[in-house]
């Protein structure tokens, strides 16, 4: 039976306090006056950021900010849960920044399973809150933003919508730990969601913002497929350590539980537990290799069945820190089946991936990859699934920046299903964005998104296999300036 909302934000604070208690725990083990340390070996785990350039100096222009005078290099093992990336810049305070948001995303046509017309919107007004804690072996950062929202279609009507990410971390020795949260309640699907807008993601934009990890496509419960309609929780939690044997050669071992619940009927809700363990080893400076064993399982509320995904990948990653950030796996998965598809008990196929964060010249290129087992995106119980992300940034001038985004997804029924039914879904849009002042952010984008199926999911004369919506979506942005914490 679907639980309540309250029970799933109860239940996300008690992971966020238990994450914070253990961090502050770490932190209290750090001694009182920072000590002159070697330079880490490489594969070593590197102290904890401290801040950022703009609260030192909150006159400076953006491509002032960009001339960061240290880095801390990103140092996420080779096999974990989440995505490499560049690094973060090293920070002079902590800090907290509290802001409010108005956003607006104008649509075509409600996402739906029946063909309908007319435009409508669905507006946003909420608070942001980012914050960013550093220790000398600690880090705890959080990105919130949330608040209500009013629709001028009488499928929606109002509601709230919550976004968060949350990330800690701490060394200790040999070990690293880290935790992750990643919570969003939203009227529709994440899968494009006002794209190239600050109401695309949580907390404070800008350098205001902390970097946090974000997770692997395999890891998240997908929501890539349009016609699961209507408001939906989603929340992945991971738990991950590592332990170095010497400073080319560790183990990571992590585990996540992730939710895709729907508040309408319709829709396939779904839990995925994921186990994993792998082996690390730095090459050199830049570049890792390792193998990693992972196991996820699936469950579907009301369905008798259940999925088990054994995966076995080789892993490559090169990172060049401020530059480049480069992953590629792949390897073989079975997948088997508590209920019996046909006369199929499993099925045994190639699973893997890629992602690619680089920076260019006041811009980024990002690229994520995923081909494997998925939770079914709230329309099929477990589907086969590739899926591709990828986003573009550039400075144009002094304040602008330009934005371009697609993403693509293809869904297939597990094998084994005399009519086995497909989804193709598409985004693709662009924008800018610009400061205006110290405390006040706004951007506009246009996207489209597609929808084609081999068979209709409905029934009545309005029903098609495709499925067009256009969406202007925009967001102004103000926030306080930070508060800096002892």
């Amino acid at each position: 039976m679907f639980m309540s909302g309250r029970k799933y934000i109860v239940k996300l604070m008690v992971l966020a306090l238990a994450s914070m208690a253990v961090t502050f725990a770490a932190s209290g083990q750090d001694p009182q006056e920072p000590q002159q340390q070697d330079a880490p070996a490489p594969g070593k785990p590197k102290p904890a950021a401290r801040g950022i350039p703009s609260i030192s100096d909150p006159d400076s222009t953006i491509e002032d900010q960009s001339r960061t005078p240290s880095w801390q290099p990103d140092d996420s093992p080779a096999t974990g849960l989440q995505v490499p990336g560049l690094g973060a810049p090293e920070l002079a305070h902590s800090y907290w920044v509290p802001g409010l948001e108005y956003g607006s995303t104008i649509q075509s046509q409600p996402l739906g399973q029946q063909a309908t017309s007319g435009w409508y919107a669905n507006n946003y007004v909420g608070g942001n809150l980012s914050l960013l804690e550093s220790w000398g072996r600690s880090q705890l950062a959080l990105n919130y933003s949330g608040g209500g929202f009013f629709s001028t279609s009488s499928q929606l009507n109002s509601g709230t919508f919550q976004q968060l990410s949350f990330g800690s971390g701490f060394n200790l020795g040999r070990w690293q730990i880290q935790l992750f949260d990643y919570f969003s309640y939203l009227p529709d699907s994440q899968f494009g969601f006002a794209n190239g807008t600050n109401l695309a993601l949580p907390g404070i934009s800008g350098a205001l913002g902390p970097t946090i990890a974000s997770l692997g496509l395999g890891v998240l419960p997908s929501q890539s497929i349009y016609a699961a309609v209507g408001p939906r929780y989603s929340n992945a939690g991971v738990a991950q350590a590592t332990y170095l044997f010497s400073p080319r050669s560790s183990i990571t071992a992590g585990g996540s539980y992730g939710l895709l619940h729907f508040t309408q009927s319709g829709n396939v809700d779904s839990d995925m537990s994921i186990g994993s363990i792998g082996y690390n080893y730095a090459v050199n400076r830049n570049d890792s290799i390792g193998v990693v064993y992972r196991f996820t399982g699936y469950h579907y509320a009301g369905e008798p069945q259940a999925l088990g995904n054994h995966v076995v990948n080789f892993v490559y990653a090169r990172k060049i820190s401020q530059r480049l950030a480069m992953s590629l796996s792949a390897g073989p998965q079975i997948t088997t089946y508590r209920v019996p598809i046909g006369t199929q008990t499993q099925d045994i196929s190639a699973s893997g991936g890629a992602t690619l964060n680089y920076a260019i010249q006041r811009g980024g290129i990002g690229v994520s990859y995923f081909h494997g087992l998925s939770n079914g995106g709230g329309e099929l119980v477990g589907s086969n699934m590739d899926q591709v992300s990828s986003n573009f940034t550039h400075g144009l001038g002094r304040v602008w920046t330009l934005n371009a985004n697609l993403g693509y997804s293809h869904n297939t029924q597990l094998p084994g299903l005399s009519n086995s039914q497909s989804f193709n879904d598409w985004y693709v849009g662009g924008g800018v964005s610009r400061p205006f002042g110290r405390n006040v952010d706004f951007a506009v984008s246009y996207s489209a998104r597609f929808e084609s199926s081999n068979a209709s999911t409905c029934t009545g004369p309005g029903c098609n296999t495709d499925y067009t919506q256009n969406l202007v979506s925009l967001s102004l942005q103000w926030h306080t300036r930070p508060f800096v914490l002892p």
